[in-house]
């Protein structure tokens, strides 16, 4: 009887060996990126389950075991991305570093509130809506900065960030929002940073020529110390995104339109930003050309022409039309 014992006994620890051996030297998992969540509060036996459910690991048991031998380490809840085979030591080792999966998202200078909020829910990373509501409600992430702040346009510092699912829409603003500190900080933005950014917003959407740009912003400087309307179009699409009327042109009736953004009615500068700057364009606000000109128009080349005066104006804008005629 003892003898038939030992034996099942054997046979009992050549099983498990044989259990082990298959859990731990041959790898499991998709030939393919395949998106694994574990949840917050999971135990160690919950992750095994479910990584097991997902085809990621051959065997809950060796999962466990080496769980076991390292000591209980604490694993990561989090969205896992398993591309490839992968032995069970190297599938745990991820989640006790809490290798999550991150997503990209670009930010390009120029960016609104509204072009963000589409790249982040084509990214994967949430509703636009969500981020939209909070990027133009929840200002306390800038009232340090700007207490005057209608939104947290103009602060949302353009960029190529990497996020997880997990993070809701204000850790992705926050992350934005020190992003923005960081490049006022190092260019010595702290005076005046409401009308800075501001200015600075309109100069990054009315040229995207490095060298125009001081020259963009002393033209809106001249024009506002002579109490002129700053007349700048892309503030008018701004007011039409507002107020859910842009139709991808602007129309006369946008030039009518009651907005304080809109500048060919409204005097002064907008109420706030219309996009995001980036670091050239708010060094341009801050340091802007010293010139004469009060106009300019596109050379329909990516440039611009310059004027003095409305008769030079007509002429750039006269040429300007003889440009597009040409080269539709």
């Amino acid at each position: 009887m003892s003898r038939i014992l030992s034996r099942l006994f054997l046979l009992a620890l050549v099983a498990v060996a044989v259990l082990l051996a298959f859990g731990f030297m041959l790898p499991a998992g998709p030939e393919s990126q395949q998106l694994v969540q574990l949840k917050p509060g999971s135990t160690a036996r919950r992750i095994a389950a479910d990584l097991k459910q997902a085809g990621i690991i051959r065997s809950q048991f060796a999962f466990l075991v080496w769980h076991y031998i390292r000591g209980h380490k604490s694993l990561k809840a989090g969205e896992y991305a398993f591309d490839h085979p992968a032995r069970v030591v190297e599938i745990y080792g991820r989640i006790a570093r809490g290798d999550v999966h991150f997503y990209t998202v670009v930010v390009p200078e120029g960016f609104n509130v509204f072009d963000i909020a589409k790249a982040l829910e084509t990214s994967g990373l949430g509703k636009s809506d969500e981020f939209l509501q909070l990027a133009m409600k929840d200002t306390a992430l800038v009232h340090d900065l700007d207490p005057q702040a209608p939104s947290l346009e103009g602060y949302l510092f353009p960029d190529t960030y990497h996020f997880t699912r997990t993070q809701s829409a204000h850790d992705i603003a926050a992350a934005m929002v020190h992003r923005f500190r960081q490049t006022a900080r190092d260019i010595g933005l702290n005076n005046d940073v409401h009308n800075q950014v501001t200015m600075a917003s309109l100069v990054e959407k009315e040229t995207a020529v490095a060298d125009e740009r001081p020259v963009v912003a002393g033209v809106f400087n001249n024009r506002l110390a002579k109490k002129m309307a700053l007349a700048t179009d892309p503030a008018v699409v701004y007011a039409a995104l507002l107020n859910h009327r842009y139709r991808g042109t602007i129309y006369q009736s946008d030039l009518q339109f009651d907005s304080p953004y809109n500048t060919y009615k409204t005097p002064g500068l907008p109420p706030g930003p219309i996009c995001n700057p980036g670091r050239q364009a708010l060094l341009a606000a801050m340091h802007p050309a010293a010139t004469e000109y009060l106009y300019f128009v596109s050379n329909n080349q990516g440039h611009h022409r310059f004027a003095r005066t409305g008769r030079e104006h007509e002429i750039n804008v006269a040429a300007y039309r003889r440009s597009v005629a040409r080269n539709p």
